[in-house]
């Protein structure tokens, strides 16, 4: 049994590379609920995967079927919930993770992902002649977006997985929404 109650689902949210699977995949252990995955759902329920969605029925489709994973997912129990990096531009879908759950912004500078995303060949926008300058470029577009998540932690390049998922406990734990109480 987990000394934690988890009374909201709490959706990572960020850029490729940020962590948001790695960190939400302890996080979800930590806390003793499922971590689930919503690229990973998607590929599931269209027996694709995302870079074949792309290529096949491009981005704008992607997207809405993403939305629509996401809506479904944030119905379940409570649990830690991992997005793709452009999950939280769509006003629709910060709208139903406010109201369903809570995000968490694991924020990354961009040398840290470049270091992470560079060698990764399933980063379907990244498949361009530059990819650290488009990396560097969507950071800087998305950044406005991801800074209306409830919350934020910081990553930082001397943090192991677990340092990071021990700094969402605490975050959430000070929170006053109390997404996250300690069980009695």
């Amino acid at each position: 049994m987990s000394r934690f109650k988890l009374n909201k689902t709490v959706v990572m949210i960020g850029m490729m590379g940020a962590g948001k699977t790695a960190v939400g995949t302890v996080l979800a252990r930590s806390l003793g609920v499922k971590f689930v995955d919503s690229d990973h759902e998607l590929e599931a329920a269209s027996n694709t995967t995302i870079a074949e969605i792309f290529d096949n029925f491009g981005e704008e489709f992607f997207r809405k079927k993403e939305s629509q994973v996401l809506a479904r997912l944030l119905e379940e129990e409570p649990c830690v919930l991992s997005t793709g990096g452009g999950a939280f531009l769509r006003a629709a879908n910060r709208d139903i993770i406010a109201q369903k759950g809570l995000a968490i912004w694991l924020k990354a500078d961009e040398d840290l992902l470049w270091a992470r995303v560079k060698h990764k060949s399933t980063r379907p926008l990244l498949r361009v002649p530059n990819p650290r300058e488009k990396l560097c470029a969507m950071l800087r577009d998305r950044e406005p977006f991801y800074q209306m998540a409830g919350l934020t932690v910081e990553a930082d390049p001397n943090y192991t997985v677990q340092d990071m998922a021990n700094k969402v406990i605490d975050v959430l734990l000070a929170d006053s929404s109390n997404v996250l109480n300690e069980a009695r």
